[in-house]
């Protein structure tokens, strides 16, 4: 079986590989909470010895996530958290309305495991007592999250991780999240109900005017921001 000669010299791969995944999939997710804010340098140092892994290792999740537009490279600086650009925004935007609604639009006959996006909007209202506007921004990406999930695809999944990441990104440059986030938490809460009644076109068009009235307010919050910043 010549296909295989050599194969079990490549094992050790193996290890390597994946706990670079893993270590990527870290800091997506620190990146999609908001830990790592636009612009933030990721030093090799600090990052792996938390990590406790090898620096081949994290220049590898480092690589991974610069290939999902999450970090950038710069020669003889370092690694840093990508600043999105305006256009960024408005893509990330296009995007998210054709996956969020074809995933809605495509879902099979009543009743919807809908657990997930219940606990988002718990999550949220909580956050929004709490005064907590961090909080809620990243209760608003988790529920969005478990409505894709309602595909039931890996794919669609992972294409959406790192949509969700670069999302937070813009949300870094907002000035006031309270403005930003709060007004969506009701909207997420009908978009629920409608599902829990198994009306999915009634949440698909609930679905379809959030994201809109969404990607204006942000662009234009986040545009202003780039604007003050230059």
């Amino acid at each position: 079986m010549a296909e295989l000669n050599g194969l079990a010299d490549d094992r050790a791969l193996l290890g390597r590989t994946s706990t670079a995944e893993r270590v990527s999939d870290i800091l997506r997710s620190r990146i999609a909470e908001g830990f790592f804010p636009p612009g933030a340098r990721l030093s090799e140092d600090s990052i792996g010895n938390a990590l406790g892994v090898s620096r081949n290792t994290l220049r590898e999740a480092f690589r991974l996530l610069t290939h999902e537009r999450l970090l950038v490279h710069q020669l003889n600086r370092g690694v840093f958290v990508r600043v999105l650009t305006v256009e960024d925004v408005e893509d990330i935007y296009r995007t998210r309305s054709l996956v969020e609604c074809a995933v809605v639009r495509g879902l099979g006959e009543p009743p919807y495991a809908v657990d997930g996006l219940a606990k988002a909007v718990a999550d949220g209202r909580r956050a929004s007592r709490e005064g907590d506007w961090k909080g809620l921004g990243t209760a608003n990406i988790h529920f969005h999250r478990e409505l894709v999930a309602l595909a039931g695809s890996a794919r669609t999944d992972e294409l959406m991780r790192s949509v969700f990441a670069e999302l937070r990104l813009a949300f870094h440059l907002v000035d006031d999240p309270r403005r930003l986030h709060e007004p969506y938490l009701a909207r997420n809460g009908q978009m629920l109900q409608a599902l829990q009644d198994g009306d999915r076109e009634q949440a698909e068009s609930l679905l379809g005017t959030y994201l809109d009235d969404s990607r204006k307010k942000v662009v234009e919050v986040y545009g202003r921001r780039v604007a003050e910043d230059d």
